[in-house]
Formats: structure tokens, C-alpha cells, sequence
């Protein structure tokens, strides 16, 4: 009967957090609709950071879809509401931030990375097969010729 109790309040708990988090937005256009769609899909959450707007439940994101959607509204253009956003934010809110001197290494970073893994690789092999192609000396020589000349007998 407790685990009854205690599973019923539980379900309760997770359904008043679940429906906490839906929003519904009217459009009176349907290029409204597809441009709200755009926008936080193409906009990061600042406190998840790997998350969209759309796909995050943070009270950022929240905010920031209810300011997308009122700009969209108010019949701001795709390219305002992104310079708004980054101008208040920064290139970090962009998914695909442009390419400047700020972002450089943001855009270069993976490449750098791997070069340098590459560069790794390469040496690692090159000194593995240095090490076995390395001469033996006359007296490992003579040590493993008797080894084999005694297992012969």
C-alpha cells in the first residue's frame, strides 16, 4: 500500500514538472512560425551550452524563446533579432558563429587538434620502427646463434 502511496506522489511530482515545461506560442503567419523555428534552433542555450533553445528547459532558454517569439511577433526580421541577440550575448549564443579574429581558434581549433594527433601517430610509428630495425650487436649476434645452433642438437 506505501509503495502505492509513494509511486502515485512521485508521478504527480514529475507531471506537474513535465507540463511546467510546455509553451505554446500563437502565430498569425505560418512564416512566423518558421522563422521563431529557425531562430531557437540556431540559438545556444548560454547555460547548457550543448543544447539549442528549443531543446533546453533552462529559465534562460525560457526567456530567451519568449523574446524570440515577441520580436517575431513584433515582425523583426531574421538578421535583427540574430544581431540583437548577439550584441546582448555574444558570438558564443550563435551555433555557427561567423568567422573573425574572436572566433578563430573556435573555427581552427579541431583542425590544429588534428594535426597535432597526426603528427603523433606519425613519430610514435617512426620511432617503433627504428627501434626494430635497429642492428644488433656482435654480441647479441653470437648470444642468439648459439640459442639456435643449441636448439638444432
Amino acid at each position: 500500500m506505501m509503495k502505492k502511496v509513494i509511486g502515485a506522489i512521485t508521478l504527480i511530482f514529475f507531471s506537474f514538472q513535465l507540463s511546467a515545461a510546455i509553451e505554446i506560442y500563437q502565430f498569425e503567419q505560418p512564416e512566423q512560425e518558421q522563422l521563431y523555428s529557425q531562430l531557437i534552433n540556431e540559438l545556444r542555450c548560454l547555460v547548457c551550452q550543448n543544447q539549442n533553445l528549443s531543446a533546453s528547459n533552462s529559465a534562460l532558454a525560457q526567456d530567451l524563446r519568449q523574446q524570440s517569439y515577441e520580436m517575431v511577433i513584433k515582425g523583426k526580421s531574421q538578421d535583427h533579432i540574430m544581431d540583437y541577440m548577439t550584441q546582448r550575448y555574444g558570438d558564443f549564443i550563435l551555433y555557427r558563429p561567423p568567422v573573425k579574429s574572436s572566433t578563430a581558434l573556435l573555427w581552427l581549433g579541431p583542425f590544429i587538434l588534428l594535426a597535432v594527433g597526426f603528427w603523433v601517430l606519425v613519430s610514435t610509428l617512426r620511432k617503433e620502427k627504428e627501434q626494430k630495425s635497429e642492428q644488433l650487436s656482435n654480441e647479441e649476434q653470437t648470444h642468439i646463434n648459439t640459442l639456435l645452433n643449441h636448439g638444432e642438437e
